[in-house]
């Protein structure tokens, strides 16, 4: 009896740790996706983490942001002819990350590094300014939820979108203020 009181203990401990991490998630349905199935991440845990912008609109509401979704994964799968939207995740200004494929599957957001690594968009465009506090934030929480959950290695490294392909994504401003950030590798 004792056994199963700590190691119940030490699994609750590990829960509360994980999500204390972890920014506000907005599951799939809760952004309301098109069902998709994609390929589950080969290099586990993923080395790379790649930041992304959308180079679109801003969103500052739940709302919003769910639309922007939405229009994204349309925009990737009907044009584009993905499986899905690309990326794994997204993060509003509203300081949520949305799951796009989500921890575990194969993003279409960086071809070289797709088959190692997590994608993470800001929602918006970021080529003069940097994405407010509630995303930033978002967006680190998010990984250190990724490292918590064995999602994202230990020692993982941390590029911008124009390090693995020719492209302006993250933007100029938002690019060179992810930069200063842990784990920032600038020659990949």
């Amino acid at each position: 009896m004792g056994r199963s009181v700590t190691v119940l203990v030490f699994a609750l401990a590990s829960l509360a740790l994980a999500s204390a991490q972890c920014p506000r998630i907005i599951n799939r349905a809760g952004w309301g996706a098109r069902s998709a199935s994609t390929g589950t991440l080969p290099n586990r845990p993923a080395p790379w983490v790649v930041i992304h912008h959308t180079a679109g609109a801003h969103c500052t509401t739940d709302a919003a942001c769910a639309q922007q979704m939405r229009n994204i994964q349309a925009m990737h799968i009907d044009t584009n002819r993905w499986a899905d939207i690309g990326y794994n995740w997204c993060v509003g200004e509203n300081g949520a990350a949305y799951e796009g494929r989500g921890w575990g599957r194969q993003g279409a957001h960086a071809p070289s590094f797709n088959d190692r690594s997590v994608g993470i968009c800001v929602l918006g465009t970021f080529t003069n300014g940097i994405p407010n506090v509630a995303a930033r934030n978002a967006v680190q929480q998010l990984i250190s939820c990724g490292v918590a959950a064995g999602h994202i290695s230990n020692s993982y490294w941390l590029i911008g979108h124009r390090q693995a392909n020719p492209t302006a994504c993250p933007g100029d401003a938002f690019f060179n203020h992810i930069r200063t950030w842990p784990r920032f590798n600038p020659n990949p």
